[in-house]
């Protein structure tokens, strides 16, 4: 299996890191009052991670040219960034 970095593996190591981080230093950092919810945000971003890998495997599957998986995943992502901006 050759192995190919996409934008969905960034994404995956950044969930992993900030879960990481608010595991260790705790939710205070967001400065608001869900400081003592460091656990369960931990969880979240644990499980944000292992959806944004486990949809790279399945995007491997259908797109074998790198390019092509690049273009998809980075759509992906600018399509989740603009709905997640216009709920909030």
């Amino acid at each position: 299996m050759k192995f190919r970095i996409t934008p969905l593996n960034f994404g995956t190591a950044f969930f992993l890191v900030l879960a990481v981080y608010i595991w260790l230093y705790g939710a205070k950092i967001t400065g608001s009052k869900y400081e003592h919810w460091s656990g369960t945000i931990t969880i979240i971003f644990l499980l944000f991670a292992f959806v944004v890998s486990f949809l790279d495997i399945m995007l491997r599957n259908f797109f074998p040219k790198t390019k092509t998986l690049w273009i998809v995943e980075l759509s992906f992502i600018t399509l989740t960034t603009i709905i997640f901006l216009l709920v909030k």
